[in-house]
């Protein structure tokens, strides 16, 4: 196993470490309560600061692991399946825990990982048929909404809730947008596969 896949490995590790934060019910069950703060009248609690910056680390592995492969030439194909799963399991259980924890809509999860059921459904009959299929910018641009976004709901909105503005709500919203034109895209370029006809 070389750097790049067992920094992909440490991303999965630390993501268990986010989700134990967000377990409320499981620190209630055991009689322990974490801290909480009043910062200019937003009520903060100290394990979601902590399961942000957890996020944010994993989130810079993601960038790292890739840079890392590519530079050394150690792309191999347990690395980029491992990343992918990783890149799934950062995100879509912690969506649905915030969710579930009545931090974020649920709306967006349902959005978010339907997409990717969808997406990674087209990759896969595009695969079979030999084509690769490359990411797309308005996936990335995807990626990069929902990720800010995340960071800003464990860190409570903060310092754009003091203005009254809901930044982290509306990078989630247009996330989801993002991945709908996105799942749009998938599917149009990779149509005549799909349906077994010539380009």
């Amino acid at each position: 196993m070389n750097l790049p896949t067992k920094i992909t490995v440490v991303r999965l590790i630390l993501t268990v470490f986010i989700l134990l934060l967000l377990w409320d019910a499981l620190f209630s069950l055991i009689g322990f309560n974490f801290p909480k703060y009043n910062v200019n009248g937003v009520l903060v609690q100290t394990n979601y600061i902590i399961a942000g910056v957890i996020f944010i680390i994993a989130s810079l592995t993601d960038f790292l692991d890739g840079y890392l492969a590519r530079k050394n030439n150690q792309v191999t194909d347990l690395g980029k399946m491992l990343d992918a799963i990783a890149d799934k399991v950062l995100v879509n259980p912690v969506l649905i825990v915030l969710a579930a924890n009545g931090f974020i809509p649920t709306i967006v999860p349902v959005i978010y990982v339907t997409r990717d059921i969808v997406v990674d459904a087209i990759k896969m009959q595009a695969a079979s048929k030999g084509k690769v299929q490359a990411a797309i910018k308005s996936g990335k641009y995807k990626t990069a909404c929902m990720m800010v976004g995340i960071c800003l709901v464990f860190f409570y909105n903060i310092p754009f809730e003091f203005l009254n503005i809901n930044v982290a709500y509306g990078l989630l919203y247009l996330a989801c947008i993002l991945s709908v034109v996105s799942a749009i895209e998938y599917y149009v370029i990779n149509k005549a596969l799909l349906f077994g006809k010539s380009e």
